[in-house]
């Protein structure tokens, strides 16, 4: 069966594989633009007839260009769509998997190849992929005079719009509503956590998977100061109105500028290093607290949690010029001074790190400020408030012919989704995989096809700072590093939260 009835409209997939059944592009709710930009998102509109749902929707407004991904260009708007993967036989009532692409709240999409689901499918899940809105349209904070009619984190909203859309849609597509599990990297895991403490989130899955998370939130102060930086190199006011009459494309050109500038400026603090703009904003209403606090507290005591990350997250974002080098003690000393890293934290990296460059080092600090220590925080509160976690990282690393493959920033997701014979992936991972890299491919889409299935992913959950960690690797990688060589150093002198 290759069409499906929503309660929009029907829909017609095509067949992604002999087994498995594709619809893409299905809205789920309406184009946020002219009356409804900045605001909540509203439902989707009905339509007639038979959809075709053969290709993915236009993705949010971003000046990104991923490779083997569609361009945003201005005028596409109905960017609030989803894709879904299914196995072909009909009946039964499958688990389901909700994923949340990541790019740094500010580019990226659900047809990223990455992320297709066919592998996943056949493995027993029915596979969602989602967009959202990024950048100042789904992030940026707008203050009003009165009322809440323009809230903050859209973006976010906007994924629970799609959790919505799968409760009352899914079973068409032989999913089972009850059984939801929210996956997320980077940012995308950001999100998952941050969805884990939001009621209004609550209820909407049963268990969730975070990939690399990516921490902070931003204070209302934060955000606030990011907006008016934003207008004024936009050259509007930073009211509800003055931002409306910027274009979508303004405000992506806009943020470029401002990031570059940024990037330029060795004196600009902790946003030289890695700029990003927007996060969600600990507004008290749609984000009433941040993820760990709340975790903390057992706010997502009831939803079982799957932690991953890489061993060596942010060689990726020095490999493709989106971090600033640090090549010499003493920018290194003003990068530990930048981010307020704790007295001795550098010097226990170099002792544990004798004979690495002072580049090398740097990246394994700033992977673990960014990403290691974070998403080990996440497990470990959630464990300790009596949520059933697993940890995990991800240390799969070889020589190529270009010489050492890292186990660097998004390497993981192309396995977990079983996707590493991709093509244009081959940077990702590495070059072309070998048949270590299809074993060990297949045995992460297990674990994650189990955990959606039972809450159980194949090893034992997290008892404390390091029991349960589960190691991935193929035969032919090193011994553990990056994060999982420095992690003692945690519980020393843990990192601050970040704040730019």
């Amino acid at each position: 069966m290759d069409t499906f009835k929503t309660a929009n409209g029907s829909v017609r997939g095509f067949r992604a594989a002999a087994d498995v059944v594709a619809a893409l592009g299905i809205p789920y709710a309406a184009p946020p633009f002219g009356a409804g930009r900045f605001r909540e998102p509203s439902p989707a509109a009905a339509w007639s007839g038979l959809r075709d749902c053969t290709n993915f929707g236009p993705v949010a407004p971003q000046s990104a260009q991923l490779p083997g991904s569609p361009a945003w260009s201005p005028g596409d708007e109905d960017i609030l769509t989803l894709n879904i993967w299914t196995p072909a036989a009909e009946g039964g009532s499958l688990p389901v998997l909700v994923w949340i692409h990541g790019g740094a709240y500010t580019f990226g999409s659900s047809a990223q190849p990455d992320f297709d689901g066919t592998a996943l499918a056949r493995a027993g899940l029915v596979v969602v992929t989602l967009n959202y809105r990024l950048g100042f349209e789904g992030f940026g904070h707008i203050t009003a005079a009165e009322g809440n009619s323009h809230p903050d984190n859209r973006g976010l909203l906007d994924q629970i719009a799609a959790l919505r859309w799968v409760r009352e849609n899914i079973a068409a597509f032989g999913g089972d509503p009850g059984s939801v599990t929210v996956a997320g990297q980077s940012s995308g895991a950001a999100s998952v956590a941050c969805l884990m403490v939001m009621d209004r989130a609550r209820g909407l899955f049963h268990r969730a998977i975070a990939h690399s998370a990516a921490s902070p939130c931003y204070t209302l102060e934060i955000a606030a100061a990011t907006t008016r930086e934003i207008a004024a190199a936009a050259h509007c006011p930073a009211t509800p109105e003055g931002l409306a009459s910027a274009t979508p494309k303004a405000l992506v050109l806009t943020s470029d500028r401002v990031v570059d500038a940024y990037r330029q400026d060795p004196a600009s603090g902790s946003r030289h290093y890695d700029p990003s703009l927007y996060a969600p904003v600990l507004d008290g209403d749609v984000l009433p607290t941040d993820p760990l606090t709340g975790m903390a507290s057992g706010a997502a005591r009831d939803v079982d949690l799957l932690v991953c990350h890489t061993t060596e997250e942010y060689w990726l974002l020095d490999a493709v010029g989106s971090s600033a080098k640090v090549t010499t003690v003493e920018q290194l000393a003003l990068f530990a001074a930048d981010f307020g890293l704790p007295d001795g934290l550098v010097a226990g990296y170099r002792a544990a790190l004798p004979d690495a460059p002072v580049l090398d080092l740097y990246l394994a600090v700033f992977s673990d400020l960014l990403f290691g220590e974070y998403s080990n925080r996440l497990a470990e509160a959630h464990a300790q408030a009596g949520g059933r976690t697993f940890l995990s990282r991800f240390d799969r690393r070889r020589t190529g012919p270009d010489g050492a493959v890292r186990a660097w920033h998004c390497a993981d997701i192309p396995f977990a989704f079983g996707n590493v014979r991709t093509e244009s992936l081959a940077f990702l991972i590495g070059g072309a995989p070998t048949p270590a890299d299809d074993a060990l491919a297949h045995r992460m889409v297990r674990a994650w096809a189990d955990f959606t299935a039972t809450g159980d992913p194949g090893w034992q959950p997290l008892t404390n700072s390091e029991a349960g960690a589960h190691i991935w690797r193929t035969d032919d990688t090193s011994a553990d590093g990056g994060s999982a060589a420095i992690r003692p150093l945690w519980d020393k002198a843990r990192f601050p939260v970040l704040r730019p």
